[in-house]
């Protein structure tokens, strides 16, 4: 037999043709064409919230896990009202918290404002099982409580870190009290890092069971790329990936950019930034929370080759 077909199975050809178009014909749009939000009460420490979430075709119950969306510092929760809308259109109850507090930096200076911390997992977690099993809030037994993911913006990725977390209290970002709920599966994090906030060292992230993923704009002046992607090394556990977005900087989250605080303008417009990055999340959150395989594909394999704005490391376990 000819070397050159030796080993060769009839109709190999066809299985592998169609294999390739099975991996590109995922079709990353939103799931869901309308979101609608309202305005609620986080009980246990009195933050007002943002809920975000789908118009469903029909009501069946528990369709729509939950995401925490963790504020960068003194940012409003109504700057992430683009990005919670396109996470939430991928099938999810999105809740944005307006936490404020007071922190005390490393040099003894404190601060008062828009603080995220790890408390807000377990009280937010808590609220949406209140709401969804009262029969007059609009997410009345469509909420999947048992199921939870956190996104985060800066100060917000660093507190979302944490949390994904067992035992580790960083000065200022945990909260005393926290535990990690079983219902926590995954977070997602854009322009963010985790360190030591006294020594300035890159911290081992011990995030077993958790799925990370972190999303960095290439022309982030306020958290440099390097400073995210040595973060991303130093995340234990597989799955966890890196995405970059070319062009984007540090509010390519937000609904407008901050020249204020972030030196570099970008060079995507904000809404193809902030489209990206919620594409991103939302189809994150699908992969780990709702099991969808061509989400996972797209995040972890495909995204970076068919979007032309987005680079990606990743690593995978066993899916």
């Amino acid at each position: 037999m000819d070397d050159s077909i030796k080993g060769f199975v009839a109709g190999q050809g066809e299985v592998l043709r169609l294999s390739l178009e099975q991996q590109t014909s995922f079709d990353p749009a939103p799931i869901y064409d309308q979101v609608k939000h309202y305005t609620t009460t986080i009980s246990a420490d009195g933050d007002p919230a943002d809920v975000y979430y789908p118009v469903l075709p029909n009501s069946n119950p528990d369709q729509l896990p939950i995401a925490l969306m963790l504020q960068g510092a003194l940012v409003d929760k109504a700057d992430y009202s683009n990005y919670a809308e396109t996470v939430a259109s991928y099938g999810f109850v999105v809740v944005v918290p307006n936490n404020e507090r007071t922190l005390t930096a490393p040099d003894g200076q404190t601060v008062t404002g828009l603080l995220s911390e790890q408390g807000q997992v377990n009280a937010v977690l808590d609220q949406m099982k209140v709401e969804d099993a009262d029969p007059n809030s609009p997410i009345f037994e469509i909420a999947d409580t048992d199921t939870l993911g956190l996104l985060g913006h800066s100060f917000g990725g660093t507190v979302g870190l944490g949390a994904t977390q067992d035992e580790i209290c960083l000065p200022g970002i945990c909260s005393q009290d926290y535990t990690r709920p079983p219902e926590l599966q995954a977070g997602i994090f854009y322009g963010t890092s985790f360190r030591d906030q006294q020594t300035g060292e890159f911290l081992p992230i011990n995030n077993e069971g958790i799925a990370v993923g972190l999303i960095q704009g290439s022309l982030d002046g306020v958290i440099p790329p390097l400073n995210s992607q040595t973060t991303y090394d130093h995340i234990l556990n597989p799955p966890k990936v890196s995405v970059t977005v070319e062009g984007a900087n540090h509010y390519g989250i937000t609904n407008e950019d901050n020249p204020e605080r972030e030196p570099n303008r970008p060079t995507l417009d904000q809404c193809t930034e902030t489209e990206t990055i919620g594409r991103l999340s939302g189809l994150f959150l699908r992969s780990h929370l709702l099991g969808d395989q061509g989400a996972f594909d797209y995040v972890y394999n495909t995204g970076g080759d068919l979007d032309p704005n987005v680079n990606v490391i990743s690593q995978t376990s066993v899916y």
